[in-house]
């Protein structure tokens, strides 16, 4: 059952200018310091006003050297705990911090500070990253897939274990934790995290992308939860069959979508044809951003070559306006519509509880908020009628 509404701000400082297919072209943008920097301006007069409308959750993003407006937040972290002195009620969600570009001990050793600044209000969350520009300049990998999947689940296991245990060692391919230094006349064989997270056990989430076998067991050997974004009805079916499925082998039974949510590019208006008209130059955008990154779905030939790693073999998102449609990758339509089909999503997925509205790039503040509004007092009163301010 939907109980919970949430949204995705990825960092974006574009204002509606030159976007689409008719636009600036995306390797033309490059920005100032002074207009890079409105995006926090953008998150908190954001976060101010989904408070007050009642909703549960501001997703955000983990993304660095984006001179071209796009995902401008480089610490979730910080940015959430400066956004909860604006807010009472709303949590944020870190959609997601890329593991492979952080030492694990120091992420867990941040997280466990907001956790407890925050009493509680910042959600965990972890993922592979996607950009090379970024994770390979962090010095991890990218354009191996596999060497990064491993970096990965090493670095989430140390995290783990210095969320949950008073003491603990690690020895594995990529770290030796502590190492076995003297230190005060003894020497090192363990180490413990100061400080840890209060609020255990730290619920984690990871985005859903590729569906593959080895990711979806990782998630459920672990209890991790699952974020679906922007995907064809045909692979969300799909993905969670294959989450469900794979958490009943680790002796959780879950209904079908349990632990999951699902997320939507989306767009309320009068009409559908206002909603599609509004969202088709924000999808062109979206498409401009991410097929050059192997982030869309294309022919099965072209797949099996586009992408950093083959990445896009996995996404189930389309570059055709029509197509993502049709297929509720990106959805427009009326308030009506809007609460009939995420009834059918309900029913469908009975496990599902929460489902996040994307804020597309390109979406001016003004866009954005009207979203926010309709969403609150038209869609939301169907699933929670108390959860909104009026």
């Amino acid at each position: 059952m939907i109980t919970s509404f949430s949204t995705l701000y990825a960092g974006h400082i574009l204002e509606g200018e030159g976007v689409g297919f008719n636009g600036t072209p995306h390797d033309d943008r490059w920005y100032s310091n002074d207009r890079l920097i409105e995006v926090f301006d953008i998150a908190k007069d954001s976060a101010i006003y989904m408070d007050e409308l009642g909703y549960d959750v501001l997703w955000m993003a983990e993304h660095h050297f984006q001179r071209e407006g796009y995902e401008c937040i480089p610490n979730l972290l910080i940015l959430s705990q400066y956004l909860c002195q604006f807010t009472k009620n709303l949590k944020f969600g870190c959609g997601f911090n890329i593991l492979p570009m952080w030492h694990p001990i120091r992420l867990a050793e941040d997280f466990a500070m907001v956790d407890i600044l925050t009493g509680g209000r910042v959600i965990f969350g972890v993922g592979r990253g996607y950009h090379s520009r970024e994770v390979e300049t962090f010095g991890a990998p990218m354009l191996d897939p596999n060497a990064n999947r491993e970096l990965f689940e090493e670095q989430f296991e140390i995290v783990m274990k210095a969320f949950n245990e008073e003491s603990f060692a690690h020895k594995g391919k990529h770290y030796t934790l502590p190492p076995e230094v003297p230190y005060r006349g003894y020497t090192l064989k363990e180490i413990t995290v100061v400080p840890r997270p209060v609020n255990r056990p730290v619920d984690v989430w990871q985005p859903v992308v590729s569906g593959s076998e080895r990711g979806m067991d990782f998630m459920a050997k672990h209890g991790i939860k699952g974020l679906i974004l922007g995907t064809h009805t045909d692979y969300v079916d799909e993905y969670m069959r294959k989450f469900q499925a794979a958490n009943a082998k680790y002796g959780r039974e879950l209904p079908l979508g349990g632990n999951l949510a699902l997320g939507l590019w989306a767009q309320v208006d009068d009409t559908v044809a206002k909603a599609e008209k509004a969202l088709e130059p924000l999808f062109e955008e979206h498409v401009k951003f991410a097929a050059p990154l192997g982030m869309l779905r294309y022919t099965e030939e072209q797949m099996k070559e586009i992408g950093p790693g083959g990445v896009a073999r996995h996404i189930a998102a389309g570059s055709d306006f029509r197509d993502v449609l049709d297929k509720k990758a990106w959805f427009a339509g009326t308030p009506e519509s809007t609460v009939e089909y995420l009834k059918e999503i309900e029913e469908k997925y009975p496990g599902v509880e929460q489902v996040m509205i994307g804020f597309p790039m390109g979406a001016t503040k003004a866009q954005f908020k009207e979203q926010l509004t309709r969403f609150a007092k038209e869609v939301i009163p169907a699933f929670k009628p108390q959860g909104v301010v009026t």
